[in-house]
């Protein structure tokens, strides 16, 4: 299913939470009054702990700010105003010309990467990335590339590995391959980047 647009929302949970948090995410997810559709769950691994990382995709950016105004609202927003000590909410429009998200197994290992951009340097990295990742995505496969429609200017790309292991060396291939990073895109890169290691719940459609 294609979307037009994704909400990449961080759920903050008190410690030994995670596993009724996810129920009730999928709860909050199935109910007739929700829109969108629940993509990735993920537990935090490696890098900040006590996360739960929530992928939803929209048919539009209207069908995705009801739903950010029901989440607001609510006075039990995801179900887990019991485990939360903190809720994050970042809208999201995929790179223009990647696939769609398609669901299935490919970790279970997610690795979450987000780089702030220097003024003006969105287009730039676009087109940096729409050079390069043919290439980088014969290494490994890319879940999803998007920008950030709010806040500061910044991307997020997801990628999934079998392992850790698998990860690493997926990375330093494509380094000693020469097909990553994309050529130009660095330099629009500001100091300010993060990356975490995120494993499926249950209840995550993408596994």
């Amino acid at each position: 299913m294609s979307h037009a647009v994704y909400e990449l929302a961080t759920l903050t949970l008190r410690l030994g939470t995670t596993a009724a948090a996810a129920t009730a995410v999928e709860a909050w997810s199935r109910d007739p009054q929700a829109a969108g559709t629940l993509l990735g769950c993920w537990f935090s691994d490696i890098g900040a702990l006590n996360e739960l990382v929530v992928l939803r995709g929209f048919a539009s950016e209207a069908e995705m700010s009801r739903e950010r105004r029901r989440t607001l609202l609510a006075a039990d927003p995801f179900g887990c105003a019991d485990f939360l000590t903190r809720l994050d909410l970042a809208g999201y429009a995929p790179f223009p010309w990647m696939a769609p998200v398609e669901l299935g197994s490919f970790g279970p290992v997610y690795e979450i990467r987000s780089y702030e951009l220097r003024t003006g340097g969105l287009q730039p990295t676009l087109a940096a990335w729409e050079k390069a990742l043919p290439e980088r995505t014969r290494i490994s496969p890319c879940t999803i590339a998007m920008y950030a429609l709010e806040g500061t200017p910044r991307i997020t790309h997801i990628w999934p590995a079998a392992s850790l292991n698998e990860r690493s060396k997926a990375r330093a291939d494509a380094v000693s391959q020469g097909v990553w990073p994309p050529v130009g895109g660095p330099a629009w890169l500001m100091p300010q980047m993060k990356s975490g290691i995120y494993l499926p719940t249950a209840v995550s459609p993408l596994k």
